[in-house]
């Protein structure tokens, strides 16, 4: 709860990983509240419990209610996609910002490639990123290797969505101009 407060406002990008993350934690501990107590919320201090269990409960029952229990993400974490995307387009039209273009079209041929293998078309370009993302901590928490062609791609990914995540922060502080 915290850790994702801090997040939201320090980096949009981390946010939204270790928002995946709560939600694949609420997955594996089956959406049950109790199950979240056992496994999770017992780890912190105890002043921190109902704290704790309200937000993870308060999630649970979104998850239930959009139908996410099994997969797909909360419509607060799609509405953080869309917000990012809808700047990226800006920016993307913008002649002010080149360094971010350099960087979207160096992060290019691997989204699209990873759209190809992944056989999700129809997903958004930044959709791709996240999962992509995702999928390499999931690797690294399970300390499985990674790939010299995937470590590139990633690389990429990062410096391009790391970007972007500057840019959202300063369009939030009224810092950024679009034309």
């Amino acid at each position: 709860m915290k850790i994702a407060q801090q997040l939201k406002e320090k980096n949009i990008a981390e946010y939204l990983i270790y928002m995946w993350q709560v939600e694949d934690l609420i997955r594996a501990n089956k959406c049950d509240i109790d199950e979240i107590c056992r496994n999770i919320i017992s780890r912190y201090p105890v002043e921190e419990h109902a704290g704790l269990e309200e937000w993870y409960g308060n999630l649970t029952e979104m998850m239930r209610a959009e139908g996410v229990k099994e997969k797909g993400h909360l419509q607060i974490n799609r509405n953080v996609i869309q917000n990012l995307t809808e700047l990226h387009a800006g920016l993307l039209a913008s002649t002010k910002y080149p360094f971010y273009n350099a960087a979207y079209f160096k992060a290019l041929p691997f989204i699209v490639e990873l759209r190809q293998k992944g056989g999700k078309q129809e997903e958004s370009e930044l959709d791709t990123c996240f999962e992509a993302l995702y999928g390499v901590l999931l690797l690294r928490l399970q300390k499985k290797e990674i790939s010299r062609g995937t470590a590139k791609a990633i690389e990429a990914i990062s410096g391009f969505i790391s970007l972007l995540a500057n840019y959202y922060d300063k369009e939030k502080r009224g810092e950024l101009e679009l034309e």
